[in-house]
């Protein structure tokens, strides 16, 4: 019931930011992230996760943002997982409206539902993330950067992801794989302003699992960014397309 309307409200504010497509400024962009995500495992159900995504705009010439985050996980048997952590962000001005000329720090405290489930041979898994965010605020006019006060915002995400091996019938040592993900982002909260539609997130990639304790892949994404803050009294949808290569340890 829960996912049902979760879909609903998700197709309701799909709708609604297509309605307001003439209503705002236009601004595409060409990104590339790399990331590293490392399992370390304390037991069998617990682990630690640490995570450090390196994201850059025009591919690689100038920063987009900085993303640094660590939790604990608990694995039940089942395939399903939880985990709670906290993030560090630094998101620098890019793109043709930014919103001025400093980088904005965020503390984000996160808590994460994981399950994984299989139609034949594809694996599918399902994330539900809640987020609760710190983020700077900063006056932009201003000659010299400086966090005067932080500015609270929830936010909740859902991704799934299918993931097919291709030259063996499950996922083990030395298989070739392809996946896909779509990843939608809501804003909640009397702090939210116009963009309650945050962003979403499709991408397509190919991999190579060498083993169990290391998998390595790289593809293509899309991403829409309503960015919180308007300029010039419109609002700004980023229509950004990238390039995107993962590593993951599992120890």
């Amino acid at each position: 019931m829960m996912r049902k309307r979760f879909i609903q409200i998700s197709i309701a504010l799909c709708f609604s930011h297509l309605v307001s497509m003439g209503q705002r400024l236009a601004d595409h962009n060409t990104l590339g992230w790399l990331g590293s995500f490392n399992t370390i495992h304390i037991s069998k159900q617990t682990s630690v996760w640490l995570e450090y995504q390196w994201r850059r705009d025009n591919v690689v010439t100038h920063w987009q943002q900085s993303l640094a985050r660590a939790g604990v996980q608990y694995h039940f048997k089942n395939g399903v997982s939880v985990m709670a952590g906290y993030g560090y962000i630094i998101s620098f001005p890019y793109g043709d409206f930014p919103v001025g000329p400093h980088h904005v720090p965020e503390h984000r405290i996160f808590e994460q539902l994981s399950w994984n489930g299989n139609i034949g041979r594809v694996l599918i898994n399902h994330r539900m993330r809640l987020e609760q965010r710190f983020i700077g605020k900063i006056d932009q006019k201003a000659t010299e950067r400086e966090v005067h006060d932080w500015n609270y915002l929830n936010r909740v995400r859902y991704q799934i992801r299918p993931t097919v091996p291709l030259n063996h019938k499950t996922m083990q040592d030395k298989t070739w794989y392809a996946a896909a993900y779509d990843e939608l982002m809501i804003g909640f909260g009397k702090n939210v302003n116009q963009n309650i539609f945050d962003q979403n997130r499709l991408g397509v990639l190919a991999g190579y699992q060498f083993n169990k304790t290391f998998r390595a892949e790289a593809g293509v994404f899309n991403q829409i960014v309503q960015q919180g803050a308007l300029v010039a009294g419109q609002q700004v949808y980023q229509y950004n397309n990238g390039l995107l290569v993962n590593f993951y340890i599992n120890r």
